[in-house]
């Protein structure tokens, strides 16, 4: 059986389309001195044609303090991690969320509560740049502690295959953040794909450490759904256009077809904060 970091390495290298590299090295490039690595995640790495699709990029630096010039950045990035910013290049749209390399690995561990990264983690996703092999070397280690995280918070059920195990992990996942995928989607990330779900299973719960906490969820959700409207509301400030990115997105999963007003844009905090609790009740987010 090989060690889950080997299979992590080689996941994360295997090469993407040429347009998401340039874009993850543009994206890099805006952050000169501290940017340390860039990966690529989410539905799209299963897409051949990206125009039309909004692509989502991690950018890993080596601290908020040398990421920004402007305090209230830092400030923003370390107490509600990720920053998330909008970007665009040659003809392709993409959205990233900055965090520094001590946040990721934390954050795909098993001592925060919080799934938003470990569960996109345990996820496929792609290495597309890095600073140097040091760089390289904590992403993986980073990525590695993922899926040993998702499946300990789960915990696992007498008699209950890997793939049952996987499938459940995310849909507890799913239920702990603001949603506008169908109920459904939880089991479509592994089912998209259940030979690689076999192949990291053994190797995955091998790795589980023995302090590893599981349950907990009904205070994950609460907390979960809290954090995400915060979120939301940050990003108001960071995120250009971030409304109509989440009508975008909301419109796309949910089958709804919310309309920005001009107030709104003007606006775009008390917009986030009005539409949420109004979609929430309608069940296009949940």
């Amino acid at each position: 059986m090989a060690p889950l970091s080997d299979l992590v390495r080689d996941e994360l290298s295997t090469p993407v389309d040429p347009r998401v590299a340039a874009m993850a090295a543009a994206i890099a490039a805006q952050f000169p001195g501290s940017a340390r690595a860039v990966l690529f995640y989410g539905s799209c790495l299963r897409e051949t044609r990206l125009e039309g699709l909004m692509l989502d990029f991690y950018l890993i630096v080596s601290s908020y303090g040398d990421a920004y010039a402007r305090r209230w950045m830092r400030l923003a990035n370390r107490l509600i991690p990720p920053n998330v910013f909008p970007f665009q290049s040659e003809g392709l749209v993409a959205k990233y969320a900055v965090l520094s390399e001590a946040d990721f690995a934390r954050l795909n561990g098993p001592d925060t509560r919080n799934v938003s990264v470990w569960a996109r983690f345990a996820q496929p996703s792609r290495l597309v740049w890095a600073a140097d092999e040091r760089a390289r070397a904590r992403a993986v280690l980073a990525v590695a502690q993922a899926a040993p995280t998702l499946l300990a918070a789960a915990g696992r059920r007498a008699d209950e295959e890997a793939l049952a195990w996987w499938r459940r992990a995310f849909s507890l996942t799913y239920s702990v953040e603001l949603r506008a995928e169908r109920a459904t989607r939880a089991q479509s990330v592994v089912d998209a794909d259940t030979e690689r779900y076999e192949r990291f299973s053994a190797p995955a719960i091998a790795a589980i450490p023995a302090h590893a906490p599981s349950g907990g969820w009904t205070r994950r959700r609460i907390e979960g759904k809290l954090l995400s409207i915060v979120r939301l509301a940050k990003a108001s400030l960071t995120y250009a256009g971030g409304i109509d990115y989440l009508a975008w997105k909301i419109n796309r999963h949910a089958g709804t077809k919310i309309e920005i007003k001009p107030w709104q844009r003007r606006w775009p905090l008390i917009a986030a904060l009005t539409l949420v609790p109004r979609l929430m009740k309608s069940g296009a987010i949940r």
